[in-house]
C-alpha cells in the first residue's frame, strides 16, 4: 500500500499564463464591457498594481461582489460546493476504493509466493524487497528484515513516493533500481509479470534469479521473513507457536480497527462511514491500552509480531493521522500505557539492543511531508505541518518498561522453520 492529502481556499489563484488564456476565451467574449473593466481592476489590485492597501493582497476574482445583483450568494456557494464535492468524491475513489456507503475498502492481492517453497527456495542473495519510507506496511516489513538479521541475504530498494513522476501508482526511484533497471515500481511489476493489471503497491518482494514477483502482501512477507533461516540470521522468533493463537487474535483487532482504521477514517466519503471507523478505532485503542497495563508488550513480556504490526501506525499517529485523517479525538499521548509502550519500542528500535541499522528504517519528517503532499484530495493546498517532530513527541524519554537487552526482549527460536540448503 502506498501511503499516499481538505483545505479551504479563499479564492481561485490563477497564474499569469492561466489568467491570460482564460481572459482571451472568457473575459473578452462573454463578459459585458462594464464587468470586464471591473474585473480587470480587481485583478490589478489583487496583483498589487494599485489599491487602497499598503500591502498587496489577493481577494481572488471577487465573484460575490460583481455577481451579487445577478446570482445570490447562496446559489453561488451551493453551486461551488456541489462542483467541488463531485470532483473530490471522484478523486477519493481513484485514491481509495469505496463501498456504496462511503467506506474505504482496502484492495486484496493474489501474489502468494513463499520463500522456502519449492518454487522460491531460501537462498542468500536471491530476493529483493521494494519498500517506501512513508508507508507503514513497508515499515513493518523492513523492521522484520532487520530484526531477523536478513539484510546480508535479502537486498532492498527504498522507493520515493511521487505520484506526479510515477507512470502508475505512486512509487518511483531516484536512480534506476538494481534488478530490472526500472524507473518506477510500475516498470518492476510489468517486467516481472508482463500484462500485470492492478495497483502497483509496496512492499513488493521479487525473485532476482527467475525475475518473478513473489508477494506484495505485507502480512505474508512478515511471516516468511520470520520463518526463513539463513547463515548468520538471528534466532529471534516473532511468532512463537505457543502464542500463535493469541497473536492472531490481537493482529485481527489491530489490523482491522487501528492499522486500517486510520485509513478508513481518513478515506471515508460519508459522515456515517467516518463515524463508524472512529468508534471502532477508539474502542480498539482502549483495548490495547488495557492490555499494555497488564504486561510490557501486546502478548506477554516479550516483543512479538503483534507489536511489530502496531508500531508503524502508532509512531505515525500524532504526526499524520490525528490531523490529516481526522483521528483527533485523542492523541497517543493521552494513553499512558500505549505512549510508554511507544517510547519503549522506539528506543528498542533505535537503541543499542538492535545494532542492525534500524535507525535508518523510518524518517518521520519525510513521512509527514509525503502524506500531506501526495494525498492530494485530503490536502489540496499541499501545506505541510511543521510538527510534531520526534523531539516534540519526546520518544527518547524514559519509558520505565524494562530492559533493552536482546535476551529480555525476544523469544528464541528452538528449531528454524526453513533451513537453507
Amino acid at each position: 500500500m502506498s501511503c499516499q492529502s481538505t483545505s479551504c481556499s479563499g479564492g481561485f489563484a490563477l497564474s499569469g499564463a492561466h489568467r491570460s488564456a482564460f481572459g482571451s476565451r472568457y473575459f473578452r467574449k462573454r463578459l459585458p464591457h462594464q464587468r470586464r473593466g471591473f474585473l480587470c481592476l480587481r485583478m490589478q489590485r489583487s496583483a498589487g498594481g494599485g489599491g487602497d492597501s499598503t500591502e498587496a493582497s489577493s481577494k481572488g476574482f471577487g465573484l460575490l461582489e460583481w455577481t451579487g445583483k445577478i446570482i445570490s450568494q447562496g446559489t453561488l456557494v451551493k453551486g461551488a460546493k456541489t462542483g467541488w464535492n463531485f470532483a473530490w468524491d471522484t478523486m477519493m475513489k481513484e485514491l481509495a476504493p469505496q463501498t456504496k456507503d462511503g467506506s474505504y475498502a482496502r484492495p486484496t492481492y493474489n501474489l502468494k509466493g513463499v520463500i522456502g517453497s519449492p518454487e522460491f527456495p531460501a537462498e542468500t542473495g536471491r530476493y529483493h524487497l521494494y519498500v517506501g519510507n512513508a508507508c507503514p506496511w513497508c515499515h513493518r516489513v523492513l523492521l522484520a528484515l532487520i530484526i531477523r538479521g536478513l539484510l546480508p541475504h535479502i537486498s532492498f530498494t527504498m522507493a520515493i513516493d511521487d505520484p506526479e513522476r510515477a507512470s502508475r501508482g505512486g512509487w518511483v526511484f531516484d536512480q534506476p533500481e538494481p534488478v530490472f533497471n526500472a524507473k518506477d515500481l510500475r516498470e518492476v511489476y510489468d517486467a516481472a509479470s508482463p500484462g500485470y493489471r492492478g495497483r502497483c503497491t509496496a512492499p513488493l518482494l521479487v525473485d532476482k534469479r527467475t525475475r518473478k514477483l513473489v508477494c506484495n502482501e505485507s502480512s505474508d512477507i512478515l511471516r516468511m521473513l520470520n520463518s526463513v533461516q539463513l547463515p548468520g540470521s538471528t534466532l529471534f522468533d516473532l511468532y512463537p507457536p505457543q502464542l500463535s493463537t493469541e497473536i492472531d487474535a490481537v493482529n485481527d483487532l489491530v489490523h482491522n480497527e487501528i492499522n486500517n482504521g486510520v485509513y478508513k477514517s481518513g478515506f471515508a466519503t460519508t459522515q456515517a462511514a467516518y463515524a463508524r471507523a472512529q468508534q471502532d478505532l477508539y474502542d480498539a485503542l482502549d483495548i490495547v491500552e488495557q492490555r499494555l497495563s497488564q504486561h510490557r508488550f501486546l502478548v506477554g513480556d516479550r516483543f512479538t509480531e503483534a507489536d511489530l504490526r502496531l508500531y508503524p501506525t502508532v509512531v505515525r499517529y500524532d504526526g499524520m493521522y490525528a490531523t490529516l485523517f481526522k483521528c483527533c479525538r485523542k492523541r497517543i499521548s493521552d494513553y499512558p500505557n500505549l505512549s510508554a509502550w511507544l517510547r519503549d519500542v522506539y528506543q528498542i528500535i533505535v537503541g543499542d539492543a538492535s545494532q542492525m541499522q534500524i535507525r535508518t528504517s523510518f524518517d518521520l519528517d519525510e513521512a509527514r511531508r509525503s502524506y500531506f503532499t501526495s494525498l492530494f484530495p485530503l490536502n489540496p493546498g499541499g501545506i505541510v505541518p511543521v510538527g510534531p517532530t520526534l523531539q516534540d513527541l519526546a520518544l527518547d524519554r524514559e519509558s520505565g518498561r524494562g530492559s533493552h537487552s536482546a535476551d529480555a526482549l525476544f523469544h528464541s527460536r528452538v528449531v528454524p522453520s526453513v533451513v537453507a540448503a
